[in-house]
């Protein structure tokens, strides 16, 4: 099949003659026109290839066209023929007083309707095409006060779970994660805020409790890992909190320590694909490194050897 571009095939070439007519004398110019089309009406229906012969006409704008579409394997030899009888009918259309600016052109004339199985499947593809645009597109960014809203419930809610876990354990340390921050270092720190703060007893819901036990709390987004060490300050003496947090960080390639405090420190480690440095893939093994170096300085209860789990507690270890 002949192509003007790969997308772009075509079987099929228009001859088209065309004019302008006046309104001048009833309209005396197209119906003289019209019968001068009348006259070689049968000449160029019978030439070999002819599909069809379409004639528009314009009462606005005053055209008159006629589009003579033929096979393009036929139409090189009516080409060959030049195009008779078109020499003749330009020249009767061009004695007729009120035409004017009379034109030929060529070009390719392709039917494009589609059946109805055809029209079935480009609507099927046009909406997946549209559902993963919108799956793909960026999500538009969440209301600051109610992100943060989320952000100080999670929190509030692991503080309470921290306490409890850490009671009943005996611990003064504590590693976890959060969603709800998403990576966002300065959510975070809400987020422990929510955690360390004091819980009241006749609430509902209790929220917080946890400001006495140190933490470490990790929260993955898209481009890095978002770290907070956080050490309070009868356990300062024991455990340096901008250490712990270095010693954590400096395990993995190109991170940064945000703040540094002796209560509280904050690190980012990006993401580094060639490096296969991924938040979700990284973060359990740095959890397991932050209890580590605690138990370095006996501050975390000791593997026994007994059980091969390791006291790491995550998203999946807090339901919702």
């Amino acid at each position: 099949m002949p192509e003007i571009t790969k997308s772009v095939k075509f079987e099929n070439i228009a001859r088209e003659w065309r004019f302008k007519w006046s309104e001048d004398c009833d309209k005396s110019a197209l119906n003289e026109a019209q019968a001068a089309l009348d006259d070689v009406l049968a000449d160029v229906s019978s030439i070999e290839g002819v599909s069809s012969i379409q004639r528009v006409v314009c009462g606005g704008c005053h055209d008159f066209k006629v589009i003579t579409k033929l096979s393009a394997a036929a139409f090189g030899d009516w080409e060959k023929a030049s195009f008779a009888p078109e020499a003749d009918f330009m020249a009767k259309v061009k004695a007729i007083k009120g035409v004017e600016s009379v034109e030929t052109q060529t070009y390719t004339l392709e039917e494009v309707k589609l059946n109805k199985k055809d029209i079935k499947k480009a609507q099927e593809k046009k909406a997946a095409e549209k559902e993963k645009a919108a799956a793909d597109a960026p999500k538009p960014p969440e209301d600051p006060a109610k992100k943060l809203k989320k952000v100080v419930k999670e929190g509030g809610k692991r503080g309470v779970e921290i306490e409890g876990a850490a009671d009943m354990g005996g611990l003064q340390f504590f590693c976890t994660s959060v969603d709800e921050p998403e990576g966002d270092v300065d959510l975070l720190v809400k987020s422990v805020e929510a955690m360390n703060a004091k819980s009241d007893p006749t609430e509902e819901e209790r929220k917080g409790g946890s400001g006495a036990i140190g933490k470490m709390v990790f929260s993955c987004g898209v481009d890095h890992l978002a770290v907070l060490a956080y050490v309070p300050e009868d356990k300062q003496a024991e455990l340096s909190c901008p250490e712990w947090l270095e010693k954590v960080l400096a395990t993995q390639p190109g991170y940064k320590i945000m703040t540094k405090d002796k209560s509280v420190s904050t690190g980012i480690i990006p993401t580094n694909s060639d490096k296969g440095v991924f938040p979700l893939k990284i973060r359990e093994p740095l959890i397991l490194e932050a209890n580590n170096f605690l138990r370095k300085k006996g501050l975390f209860p000791e593997d026994n050897g007994d059980s091969d789990d390791e006291c790491v507690f995550g998203d999946d270890d807090f339901p919702s």
